[in-house]
């Protein structure tokens, strides 16, 4: 058996995070409730981000210093809900760089069962500091560029 990284895996410059559906995740018709798809995709965001160098809590001490406050926020979203999962399912959460910008990047994601699109959303997330936006720092902006070229490849 492999075990599969809690952190999930980038592959082809995609990250790919499996997450179950538990009873929890439901709503009383047996099928994942809609806000949930949300805290699927932002396990994927964050987790992209870590795997990519990111360490929330090493990026944080770093970047306090020379942007205080800063945080990675969702700015905008557009989302598609396709076909429902149910209870015990086994899904992938695929996140994606589309346009990496100085302060900011829009992210794809798609939520699959199988080979099978669930739901799909383009996510654009800033980098602020003092409630102002501010470029991402260079190390991770080039790291997410490098991937965004590897999906297109």
């Amino acid at each position: 058996m492999t075990a599969i990284p809690l952190d999930g895996e980038i592959r082809d410059g995609r990250h790919v995070l499996t997450v179950r559906v538990y009873y929890e995740d439901t709503d009383f018709t047996g099928i994942v409730y809609h806000a949930n798809y949300l805290r699927y995709m932002e396990r994927g965001r964050t987790n992209y981000l870590r795997l990519l160098g990111a360490d929330h809590r090493a990026l944080f001490e770093e970047t306090e210093k020379e942007a205080p406050g800063f945080a990675f926020v969702v700015r905008a979203m557009s989302i598609d809900f396709l076909k429902p999962a149910k209870m015990d399912d086994v899904l992938e959460i695929l996140t994606e760089p589309q346009e990496v910008r100085g302060a900011s990047i829009t992210l794809h994601q798609r939520v699959m069962r199988n080979k099978e699109v669930l739901v799909e959303a383009d996510v654009r997330v800033a980098f602020i500091s003092g409630g102002r936006a501010r470029p991402i720092p260079k190390p991770l902006r080039l790291a997410m560029k490098a991937d965004q070229d590897a999906v297109q490849s």
